[in-house]
């Protein structure tokens, strides 16, 4: 199992980051695994997934039976796993510029569209190595000024050469639940039987250039853009969100870990019996038709349903209580659909995001995901 260490520029003398890399399998074999864990470092599920992952992987590696490769990134954010205010660790946003640490990574589908042009040739195969080196080269390139800036880049150039990306995540309070595009459902729909996905949320481009979408949206844009030239599937991506940040246990863990592991035997990675695909608990939704869930008033939070429940139409999900008049504001839902994430908080303002419904009515645009 080699293991490598990269150093993330830190800016600041006397500070250094690094990223560990843990590789199985043969580094030229096919097809090419990633996955990483808590991009949001305070988004702990995926770490202690991650770690079962390693000692298995490790284990079937060494008995040969890896017929592809995986790349294993466990802990994808050591900027923001250093955060702490008073305690408290603080990984979603970068504390030196205030960005989502998931958010603007570099558009190479727009750089892929105006730099490959007529390069692209009739040879699938040199086609598929052309966008890789074009990516890779494009990374290289890049102005890096800060180190959020350096982990992101570093990042990409360590999934560009995958086949398949499973970014782990988690929410605040959640049922299991996927992010993917509509082109890759068909490759991640064993992944969510296996998983017991809750929700499978579906977007071409869902706005603020999230890990996932930087990975796989090029090979769409540019098959769009030259439909006469043949290329491969080339890469598809997953966000997995490991229900909710307390949701922590060596039995989740271990669980999360074998359903991974099944993934990686019906994508051909891992020799063995593939595992038997269960029924799936959900059908995939449009990430524009989820509803944001918004508090109206300030005060108490306490909820009437749990993450994972299904909800009707006009349902009241919650109540806000305000503590100095007693004046109870009901929280309710447009759409019927899976009330798949909920906040963690017990006291909101006007404006809180209070949760999300997979549902089916909206026909939202923009930026679709969370800040």
């Amino acid at each position: 199992m080699p293991t490598e260490t990269i150093a993330i520029p830190a800016g600041t003398p006397g500070t250094e980051y690094s990223l560990t890399v843990h590789r199985f399998g043969r580094r030229e074999a096919r097809p090419h695994v990633y996955i990483q864990a808590a991009l949001h470092a305070d988004e702990i599920p995926g770490m202690i997934c991650a770690q079962v992952l390693r000692r298995e992987l490790a284990a079937l590696d060494g008995t040969g039976a890896l017929k592809g490769q995986v790349t294993l990134v466990p802990v994808a954010n050591p900027i923001g796993l250093a955060q702490q205010i008073l305690g408290q660790p603080v990984g979603r946003f970068s504390l030196s510029d205030g960005g989502n640490f998931n958010r603007d990574f570099p558009d190479l589908a727009a750089l892929l569209v105006a730099r490959m042009g007529d390069r692209l040739t009739m040879d699938e195969a040199r086609n598929g190595e052309m966008v890789r080196e074009t990516c890779a080269e494009a990374l290289r390139q890049q102005a890096r000024s800060s180190a959020p800036q350096h982990l992101k880049a570093t990042l990409l150039q360590l999934a560009l050469e995958a086949d398949y990306v499973l970014d782990l995540h988690c929410d605040a309070d959640a049922a299991l639940h996927l992010y993917t595009q509509p082109r890759s459902l068909a490759a991640f729909t064993p992944l969510a039987a296996l998983l017991g996905a809750r929700a499978i949320l579906l977007a071409e481009v869902s706005g603020g250039d999230p890990f996932d979408e930087a990975l796989s949206r090029p090979w769409a844009e540019l098959a769009k853009a030259w439909p006469d030239r043949p290329l491969p599937a080339g890469c598809h991506a997953v966000t997995v969100e490991l229900r909710g940040q307390a949701d922590v246990s060596q039995d989740l863990a271990e669980a999360d870990a074998r359903a991974i592991l099944g993934f990686l035997r019906h994508a051909d990675v891992l020799d063995g019996k593939k595992p038997d695909l269960p029924e799936l608990l959900c059908q995939p939704t449009r990430l524009e038709a989820s509803e944001p869930i918004i508090a109206t008033a300030g005060g108490i939070l306490t909820y009437r349903r749990k993450a994972g429940d299904a909800v009707k139409a006009g349902e009241i999900l919650a109540d806000i209580i305000d503590p100095l008049t007693g004046t109870l504001t009901p929280v309710t839902t447009m759409s019927a659909g899976m009330f798949y994430a909920r906040s963690a908080e017990t006291f909101v303002t006007p404006g809180k995001r209070l949760g999300k419904v997979a549902g089916d009515r909206l026909q939202r645009s923009g930026r679709l995901l969370s800040p």
